[in-house]
């Protein structure tokens, strides 16, 4: 059956208001992952605790998202993609009002718990939801807007956080979040489709178990390696028992008929490169939101707020990005566009190991424009190309292994950034860093996103023409 010219145009529409819901949804939760980190020290003060101890507030809420984002999919298939981003938004906004209210670190971390579960439904489940939504065809333009809130929030996080901390209270970084979450629920409502499809087999349990060891032993472990916030061998038992927990659920994925993490999602080559050379493109890039403000604070002497400034000059280029990315990808196909653009920018992550005081500010806010650009472009492209051929009954375990995935390679991207800034360190005997250890540390991270260019070559030179139009475009 032919759309009427009226049909087609309700139809991109409707795929552009569920993508800005759902982008609105995912900034929120992404902001609220980074401003918090400015607050701790005066919340602190507060609680009378100490500000080292402080940081369960971070690493509880993304405990949290590491158990029950592998469970999104299955729930997202039982309940109804609509009904379950919806009910997200709203145990994220409650969670928000908690923390808001909080006057112990016991209550603050148990609310940020709460957090983490809407927030594990929020991030799979929205994009299952403009996944299921969206034409392949549509798919890029869509994307193009979830990759932003992942780009924009770390960046504007810290400054925002800094600014309500200094002029307002720490429970206004909280309670910020619920007139959005108010907002999101009403547009959820009345401007969102709920497209279902047929409930998966009974929720995998012994999986949904092994999952949650396996990150919350892995992220834990990373987030706390060579920072000295517990001893050396909590860090190593939980790293040792994340990866234990891996092998067991590897082995129980291959005997059960429907696992919660569908591995054999792996066997479809675009989607295989979209994980694998995604993770490393993201280990390299997820190192930047830590890396670059503490070296313009600490090794240029510039404010928090200075730093904010000058590291929001990488959100306006995602933003900028965004036109492009269409252009781009059909005139180059996806993997063309991947592998050159995965070059240019490791090479852009590799000429922040350069920026000294001395350098004008334009040359180093044009390098961190040109830097968002392109990181963008390669999220958004990742992000479609990933579900070009799965099958429509299969998006819900791509969703869910796919974001799993995402969430353990930034955590890998701030934990690897910090051990080589600690390792050039102990190399000169430093107690504090210089900007030749945070050179080391850009140099090492760009490095590992380089790595991404030859695991994009595994994808065939045509994948995904009829997501990217490249075809056409060659053909007319």
């Amino acid at each position: 059956m032919v759309e009427t010219d009226e049909e087609t145009k309700a139809r991109v529409r409707r795929t552009r208001i569920t993508a800005l819901i759902v982008a609105c949804a995912l900034f929120m939760q992404n902001l609220d992952s980074t401003v918090i980190a400015t607050a701790l020290p005066t919340m602190a003060r507060d609680f009378g605790s100490d500000p080292v101890r402080m940081n369960v507030a971070l690493t509880s809420y993304l405990l949290s998202l590491a158990v029950f984002i592998p469970a999104s999919g299955w729930v997202a298939d039982r309940f109804g993609a609509k009904p379950v981003f919806r009910a997200a938004i709203v145990i994220f906004t409650l969670g928000s009002i908690l923390c808001g209210r909080a006057d112990t670190l016991g209550f603050l971390v148990i609310a940020r718990i709460l957090q983490g579960v809407g927030g594990a439904m929020m991030v799979p489940v929205g994009r299952l939801l403009l996944i299921r939504t969206a034409l392949k065809s549509e798919l890029v333009a869509a994307m193009a807007w979830l990759s932003m809130p992942a780009l924009i929030g770390p960046v504007v996080g810290p400054p925002l956080g800094g600014f309500i901390v200094t002029y307002f209270s720490w429970r206004l970084v909280f309670d910020i979040n619920v007139p959005v979450g108010v907002i999101g629920v009403l547009l959820v409502t009345y401007f969102v489709d709920d497209v279902r499809e047929a409930a998966r087999a009974k929720l995998d349990g012994w999986g949904l178990l092994l999952s949650g060891l396996t990150m919350a032993g892995i992220m834990v472990g990373m987030e706390t390696a060579g920072r000295g916030m517990v001893e050396t061998w909590v860090t190593w038992v939980m790293l040792g028992g994340g990866v234990t927990a891996a092998f067991g659920y590897v082995a129980h994925a291959r005997s059960h008929p429907a696992p919660l993490l569908d591995f054999t999602l792996m066997r479809i080559p675009t989607f295989l490169v979209s994980v694998l050379a995604g993770t490393l493109f993201r280990v390299g890039v997820g190192a930047v939101p830590f890396l670059l403000p503490l070296m313009l604070q600490v090794g240029f002497g510039k404010s928090a707020a200075e730093s904010g400034l000058i590291t929001f000059v990488s959100a306006a280029g995602a933003i900028m990005m965004k036109p492009a990315a269409m252009f781009a990808l059909r005139r180059f196909g996806f993997r063309d566009t991947l592998l050159v653009n995965t070059v240019i920018s490791a090479l852009l992550l590799m000429l922040c190991a350069a920026f000294r005081p001395a350098w004008p500010a334009f040359a180093i806010y044009l390098s961190l424009l040109l830097g968002g650009f392109f990181r963008s472009l390669q999220f958004t492209a990742y992000n479609s190309v990933a579900y070009a051929d799965v099958p429509r009954e299969r998006m819900s375990a791509a969703t869910s292994l796919y974001s799993t995935i995402q969430q353990i390679s930034l955590t890998f991207g701030v934990s690897i950034g910090a051990a080589m800034l600690a390792l050039s360190m102990r190399i000169t005997n430093e107690t504090i860093p210089h900007l030749n250890d945070f050179s080391v540390a850009f140099v090492a991270v760009a490095l590992i996103s380089l790595m991404a260019a030859p695991a994009t070559l595994l994808m065939a030179r045509n994948a995904a023409e009829e997501m990217s139009g490249h075809q056409a475009e060659k053909q007319a």
